[in-house]
């Protein structure tokens, strides 16, 4: 399957079009929870909802949400760094990577893990935002199957420093399944020998009130 991988800086767009993206990675998150039986869009929401394509079903929940309206069988959430939400999690929930030791290594952004998606659940990836100035950090890559698995995503963070933004969208939302092993990556462009806040907005989806402990 093909894909876009362009950051655009948050300066470069108006409240109207975050608000699309993120109801962009919302719609991709509740279409893919469906496939993945993570929850399901009851036939009484979307007519023929099985019956689409999967362009299609992403573009009937996204005209879907413009109305107001939210799946009665999945919920969302904020990702959090702590184990209800991502397997082998580190024990401080915050958004660092490890050390930058080395420029040019790319370094996990979950401190010194890698993560995995829990058992039921779907991790959507939308934006990112480094907070940790000057900022140490220029390559952002998410991968599958973890720190040498295949590359699903590569965004150049140096395109939101060169406008003094902190912020950017993807142009695409990057997806896991449940189960899923994989990273998320930042290189080192300043050896600092520190943690950097790269801070990634994600959301997670589950059953709709599921019995998972947060």
């Amino acid at each position: 399957m093909s894909s876009i991988s362009v950051l655009i800086p948050i300066g470069s767009m108006t409240l109207t079009d975050q608000k699309e993206y993120r109801l962009k990675a919302l719609s991709a998150g509740f279409a893919r929870s469906h496939k993945s039986g993570v929850g399901k869009i009851l036939p009484e929401e979307i007519s023929g909802f099985d019956s689409l394509g999967t362009q299609a079903k992403i573009n009937a929940v996204y005209q879907k949400l413009l109305t107001g309206w939210v799946p009665h069988e999945i919920d969302v959430h904020e990702l959090q760094n702590l184990a209800a939400d991502v397997t082998a999690a580190p024990a401080v929930n915050d958004w660092l990577t490890a050390a930058l030791a080395v420029v040019g290594t790319a370094y996990s952004c979950f401190q010194a893990v890698n993560p995995t998606v829990p058992a039921n659940k779907l991790h959507v990836y939308w934006k990112v935002s480094v907070e940790t100035v000057p900022p140490p950090v220029n390559w952002l890559t998410f991968r599958t199957q973890g720190a040498v698995g295949n590359v699903v995503g590569l965004f150049d963070l140096s395109m939101l420093y060169t406008r003094q933004d902190t912020e950017g969208y993807f142009s695409e939302p990057i997806v896991y399944d449940p189960t899923t092993p994989y990273a998320v990556q930042a290189t080192a462009r300043i050896a600092t020998g520190l943690a950097a806040r790269v801070i990634l907005g994600a959301y997670v989806f589950e059953p709709a009130n599921t019995t998972v402990t947060r």
